[in-house]
């Protein structure tokens, strides 16, 4: 059979696959393992709320017909949530699809994209699949985020500024005051767009998110959220963005699918956001959860970022992916960081205080003397 790399465009052949992590079934089958914590992708151990039972109780006629294309009820529920107007929510298949949406509707070849990092490998992956080029602003000694180094790439005029807040997969975040500083450097032909995935871990006086910060400037923005992580959806795959006008979000409506998220998606997700004590429940678990493991990890002798996630970001002071495997065999699934300069990180998701104690104990066995 030919060989089919020739047919295929540099940018893809360039850029790694996504590192999804191991299933549960997987580390059964490979490691003989019977109890198995899922550590490695942040998903609620809560799972969602109860109210999402009644929508998969009428799966089948939501399944025979096609989704409503814009999703109209939840968007219209989400709008309200924010203040914003309906056309102003698009949806997603996560809030990946999203930005996949996003760098194809505004990144050309040679366009330059300004990031954090570590970070989120799909914020750079979709955007080198556009042809655009990354400058990357890495976190401080202290794995907190460059502040400066922020501002500055901002003055630099990229096509588009695109991070996290809280940022994946260190933890750290943007107070009020610093984010004001990197809003006030922008340019008025960069979009700014400010992933919020973790936002629901977040909340406190020292975290803003960007919609309350960017709603009355002059820039065009977007803000991204999910399902996947403190409402317990990642199976359903659902995400949305806010943006800053109707005429933005409907240039973005173009370059996304016609129907991106399912009617069953869209009917859980409003199920969940109905369910306001559940999701409480479940961050306060996943802080309680997270000040414990990040001390043990640092009684441990591990050096850990601050974190406003449902997760933990440390070095194992090794290779990590040495590390995961070593873990693997004792029943937990982590996330070893790839990225270069990096490589000795782990990134551990906040589970079940029983998956959590599973977690430690692992470690605690792999650990050197």
């Amino acid at each position: 059979m030919a060989d089919p790399s020739s047919l295929i465009r540099e940018e893809v052949r360039t850029i790694a696959r996504y590192n999804a992590g191991l299933t549960i079934d997987e580390v059964r089958r490979r490691h003989g393992v019977e109890v198995v914590a899922k550590l490695g992708s942040n998903e609620n151990p809560n799972g969602p709320s109860a109210s999402v039972a009644s929508v998969l109780s009428a799966f089948h006629e939501l399944a025979r017909l096609y989704p409503d294309p814009s999703g109209r009820a939840l968007a219209a529920e989400i709008a309200r949530g924010f203040a914003v107007e309906d056309g102003q929510v698009i949806l997603g298949n996560g809030s990946e699809d999203l930005i996949a949406v996003i760098c194809r509707s505004v990144v050309r070849p040679g366009d330059t994209i300004a990031t954090l990092y570590p970070s989120f490998p799909l914020h750079e992956d979709y955007t080198a699949l556009m042809g655009g080029r990354i400058d990357r602003v890495v976190v401080k000694a202290d794995l907190t985020i460059d502040v400066d180094a922020l501002v500055a790439a901002a003055r630099r005029k990229p096509r588009m500024l695109l991070f996290a807040n809280p940022m994946n997969p260190v933890g750290s975040w943007l107070t009020p005051a610093e984010l004001d500083r990197v809003i006030a450097a922008v340019d008025q032909d960069t979009l700014v767009v400010v992933d919020e995935a973790y936002a629901e871990y977040a909340a406190g006086e020292d975290y803003p998110s960007a919609v309350d910060l960017l709603r009355d400037t002059p820039l065009n923005w977007a803000v991204l959220r999910t399902f996947s992580k403190a409402y317990g959806l990642a199976g359903l795959r659902i995400g949305y963005g806010i943006a800053s006008s109707a005429a933005l979000c409907s240039f973005f409506d173009r370059a996304r699918t016609p129907f991106n998220t399912n009617a069953v998606a869209q009917a859980a997700a409003l199920a969940a956001l109905a369910a306001p004590g559940h999701l409480g429940l479940s961050v306060a678990m996943a802080l309680s959860e997270r000040d414990r493991i990040g001390q043990a990890l640092l009684d441990l002798g591990y050096r850990v970022a601050p974190s406003k996630c449902n997760f933990l970001f440390f070095d194992a002071g090794r290779d990590a992916t040495v590390l995961a495997e070593a873990l693997l065999a004792r029943g937990v699934i982590v996330k070893p960081w790839k990225q270069p300069g990096f490589e000795t990180f782990v990134r551990v998701s906040i589970g079940s205080p029983v998956e959590n104690d599973h977690f430690l104990a692992a470690l605690a066995a792999v650990s050197p003397a």
